[in-house]
Formats: structure tokens, sequence, C-alpha cells
């Protein structure tokens, strides 16, 4: 594609506001810089002094930036070309952009910005996919009846995947898994035996031995790396079934197994291991998500968080052909993967920024509904009274999991989305294995998130 051309029609640069600057946020701005269809002169975070930090981290200079504590002091900031740095939303609501770039990571504060937004008249690039996997779809719809636009962004996983298979689908191609590599590799130490993953190294020798199938079944050495492997590491996380629920959302996938197969795997086995099971995969039907443990060598590239389809060959010479050429086509020849092998966080939210508040366009596609929830799971016995803390850099609750299951409506005795409890203290105890449900947790009677859940459930319930 040419993307020169693709945004020849958009003119002026989009004005953004971001609202949240953390690791995502700050890589948006500085990157801001660098793009001339997108600017980024405003910026909220939980202090203006925090909005001021994310500003200067990115290279402005101090004279560049305003940190303002109320609306005239924005207004006025603005109007002298500096940087707005602010507390609170309401105080930058009224200066002239079109997009907010919604990037808390909080699933109330999502809800509520995104809200105040798209009354207001202003797309929302939503990458806080938290409170997207509890109310995107129900943002989406408000916003199209407002007449802007609630996308995902470029530069996370959803949204790279989305295009992925939505171009396959273009192409006639039947696709029969879509996922993502988990976030960090595990890379292993053939002289010593010892696998690093994500900054922790553990003795793990016997994965030597399963490291190449050879002839053998590799669903079976991928069941056995994970045997090895989930002794000293885990093989669930939270966010990557919350990214793929987004997929299933904007695609109809579904999951094929509620909490994902996830096989540890090397790129060249993936279109093994995601080929239904008559084709010796693991799949049980098309069109499912899942994700992928990369297991590399230290001197092999990464497969950097990226994304991937399994797709039928139903041309035995195309694949063939294409196999010499060195795509990923399984042993059977019956399936292939194709793969983006990136996913650039804050670099890349400029082309979503553009189709949204430029061309109109939702990376979502046009069928953006709740198909899947992403529903909490007790991992140990919770005890009434537990505070279901959410924190860390995955924003993981413990003692629970999650699973993938058919969306339904918000009812007492039903699962509750994962990120609908996060941070709400248990009434009742639930023990290991089960689903925490509805009527499990206390949640405040004021909270935008639980409304807007109510007011999803009631807008596709219409339909």
């Amino acid at each position: 594609m040419n993307f020169h051309a693709h945004y020849a029609g958009i003119t002026t640069p989009v004005e953004t506001c971001l609202v949240g600057s953390g690791s995502f946020g700050r890589s948006y701005l500085a990157q801001s810089r660098r793009t001339p269809l997108v600017n980024a002169r405003i910026a909220v975070d939980m202090t203006a002094e925090a909005a001021g930090r994310a500003f200067a981290a990115a290279g402005f200079a101090p004279t560049e930036i305003a940190l303002c504590e109320t609306a005239a002091e924005a207004r006025s900031a603005w109007d002298d070309g500096q940087c707005v740095a602010a507390t609170n939303l309401d105080i930058v609501l009224d200066l002239p952009f079109q997009l907010l770039v919604e990037a808390t990571g909080s699933p109330e504060g999502a809800t509520q910005y995104s809200l105040a937004a798209i009354e207001a008249g202003r797309h929302v690039a939503l990458v806080s996919k938290e409170a997207d996997s509890v109310v995107g779809p129900g943002l989406a719809r408000l916003a199209r009846e407002k007449g802007v636009v609630v996308t995902p962004v470029d530069g996370d996983q959803p949204s790279l995947l989305i295009a992925l298979a939505s171009w396959a689908e273009v192409l006639g191609l039947e696709i029969i898994a879509a996922g993502k590599s988990s976030e960090y590799d595990f890379v292993l130490d053939a002289a010593t035996g010892s696998v690093t993953c994500n900054g922790v190294t553990r003795s793990l020798p016997a994965l030597r031995e399963h490291w190449l199938p050879g002839s053998r079944s590799i669903v079976a050495t991928a069941a056995e790396r994970a045997r090895i492997l989930g002794a000293a590491f885990p093989l669930r996380a939270v966010p990557d079934l919350c990214e793929m629920t987004l997929v299933a959302n904007a695609l109809g996938f579904s999951a094929d197994a509620a909490a994902f197969h996830a096989p540890p795997a090397r790129v060249p086995e993936i279109a093994d291991l995601f080929a239904e099971r008559s084709e010796g995969g693991l799949m049980s039907g098309t069109r499912r998500i899942d994700v992928f443990h990369h297991l590399r060598l230290a001197e092999e590239a990464s497969f950097a968080g990226g994304v991937f389809i399994v797709v039928r060959c139903d041309n035995a010479e195309t694949w063939e052909m294409l196999a010499g050429k060195g795509h990923v086509v399984s042993r059977s020849g019956n399936t292939a993967a194709l793969y983006l092998p990136r996913h650039l966080l804050g670099v890349e939210v400029a082309t979503s920024i553009l189709d949204a508040a430029g061309l109109g366009r939702s990376g979502y596609g046009e069928d953006y509904r709740p198909r899947q929830d992403l529903v909490a799971v007790a991992q140990r016995d919770l005890a009434a009274g537990t505070v279901l803390t959410m924190g860390g850099h995955h924003h993981s609750i413990d003692g629970v999991g999650a699973e993938v299951r058919p969306a339904a409506s918000l009812a007492a005795d039903r699962p509750a989305p994962f990120y609908l409890v996060a941070n709400r203290p248990l009434i009742q105890a639930v023990a290991a294995g089960e689903a925490i449900r509805l009527s499990d947790v206390e949640i405040d009677s004021n909270s935008a998130l639980l409304a807007m859940r109510r007011r999803q459930d009631a807008l596709f319930a219409a339909v």
C-alpha cells in the first residue's frame, strides 16, 4: 500500500489529546513529533506534573510545556503554542482537538474518558484493552451514533491481527486460527540448558531433548515443552487472552479452549500446531483464536509479540512454490502460517489516528459486537472480603485467571468480566476453579464501567 497516497486527502494535521502518559503514551508523544499529519500538544495524567514529564521525555523543552490546572490556563497555553499538561480531561475538553488517545490502562478511567470524548463529538483511539474487553463494542456503537469513531490502535496486537486476518479473507484465504506470540520469549542456552524469559533464568536442560521434534508429533513435542517450562514459568497471561477477546469480537472468531492451548513453539511449527485436529494440529474447528510462546536461541530473531494467521493451502502447486521461498508451510502441506513479527506500541498509533479522524474508519471493522467475554476464574480458594486488586505490568489479579467464553449479558448468577471485577471486594467466597459471578463482588453503584456494560447489553440485545 502506498500510504502517502492512502492519506493524500488529509492535508491538515490531526490534533490529538493523550490521556495516560505511561510507556505507551510516552512512546506516542515522542513519535508524534516526527509524524507530519498528527499533532500531540495535549496530555492528561493523574497530575499536570506527570503529563509535563511525559512531554519532557518526548524531547520538548521546559519553555514549551505549560502545567495547567484550569481551563483558562489551558486555553492560554494552547493559544501561545505550548504543550498543555493537565490533570483532568475537563480542563482541556474545549480545546480544538479531534481525537482522544486513551491510554490509562484503567478500566473505569478509560470508560469515563472515552464516554466524555464521544459525548463531546471527538474520535477515540482506545488503547486500554482492559476497558475494551468489557465495553468496547458498546463504546464503538455509541460513537457511531454520534458520528465519530472509536478504534483500536496499530502498535497493539488486536488492531494488527484484525487487519491481517481481514486482508487474508479479502484474498479468499480460509483462516483456521489467528493469534499472537506471548509478550516474552523463552530463550534457550543450548550449551547450559538454561532458559531465560522476561529477565528470569531457570535451569531446564530437559528442554533440549524436545527442542526439535524430528519425526515426532509436533503437538506432542509442544506438550512436553509445556510440561517442562510450566514447572518454572507461568504459561498463561491475562493480557494475551484479553487482546484476543477483542479480535474475536471484531471478526467473529472463538476460543478453541477457554484458557487457550498456548503451546511453546518455534516459528516453523506454527502451521502444524494451529491446524485442525484432523491434520494433526490442536484446533477442533476453524476461525479460532489462540497464542503461542516463542521458543528461540539467543542468536535467533524474536517474534516480538507479533501476530499470525494459519490458513488452508487449497492449491498444492502455489504453496509448494511459496514454501520454496521460505514461507512456513506445515508438514502435510495443507496449512501455512502468515505472520507479522512486530508490534511497535506508540510508534504505530498515527495510522489508526489518521484512519479514524481523517478517513472515518475504525480498526474494528464494521461489525464489532460482544461475541466473547473475558471472564474471571479463581485459581485458588478466595475468601469473602478479598479485594481483587489489579496491579503489575500485566494488570493481573493475584489468584485470579481468565478464560474466553461466549458473551452473555450481565446477570447475578453469570460469570463476570475479568476487568469488571478488578479492584472490587468479594462479598462471598469463591472456590478454586470457579468463575467469579457478578453477585460475588461488590461494585459501587456509580461505576461507569458497570453502567456502560449494562448499556452495551441493552444496545446489542435489541439488535
